[in-house]
């Protein structure tokens, strides 16, 4: 089993933290607060769609990257079951939108990292960001992967491109070939 996995969201638990500072950019941005299912429910497609439905300016970027990665780095933990899985495969790959170092830092952290053969963050290794295909293509070419791990589409559409196939985590909502909700032992039969 060889998987490529996103890691915020899909790794670790970092929604809560994501949440809260955007929360306070928006209450920054409009002097009130947002509904949070509402405003979950925009994250997990992407930020800055989130950011262009509730109408906060892109100056407000920085200060939402500030915000999360001081709460992430804080309190974001694995989701529980995951350190199985990892375990349990032959190859365990990562793009990622973080920076590589911070990738690693959260990874040691939490004494993951050794379950990596590869971590690709498009900023750092000149790729473009996802849902480009170009660092799933090269992963996918080096290791001959089977499943991409991710919760949100942006995560699973270059992995369909490239010939893998798709494990939506916590999203019902968008189109891969398996859904799951938590990491348990019967996933690792179901990803062979």
């Amino acid at each position: 089993m060889k998987l490529l996995w996103d890691l915020d969201g899909t790794i670790f638990d970092t929604y809560p933290a994501i949440l809260e500072s955007f929360c306070a950019v928006h209450e920054e941005a409009h002097g009130r607060s947002v509904d949070k299912v509402e405003a979950l429910r925009w994250l997990k497609k992407t930020s800055k769609e989130a950011f262009k439905y509730f109408g906060i300016s892109e100056d407000y970027r920085e200060r939402f990257k500030e915000l999360d990665h001081a709460r992430a780095e804080a309190g974001s933990p694995p989701f529980e079951g995951i350190k199985a899985i990892l375990a349990a495969t032959d190859v365990n790959v990562i793009v990622t939108h973080r920076t590589k170092l911070s990738t690693k830092e959260l990874l040691s952290k939490w004494g993951l990292l050794q379950y990596f053969d590869e971590i690709v963050s498009p900023d750092d290794d000149g790729y473009p960001r996802k849902p480009d295909v170009g660092a799933y293509r090269y992963l996918h070419d080096k290791y001959n992967l089977d499943w991409a791990i991710g919760d949100r589409a942006l995560d699973l559409i270059p992995a369909k491109a490239v010939g893998m196939k798709t494990c939506a985590f916590q999203n019902a909502d968008i189109e891969a070939d398996l859904h799951i909700e938590k990491y348990t032992d019967d996933l690792i039969e179901k990803l062979k």
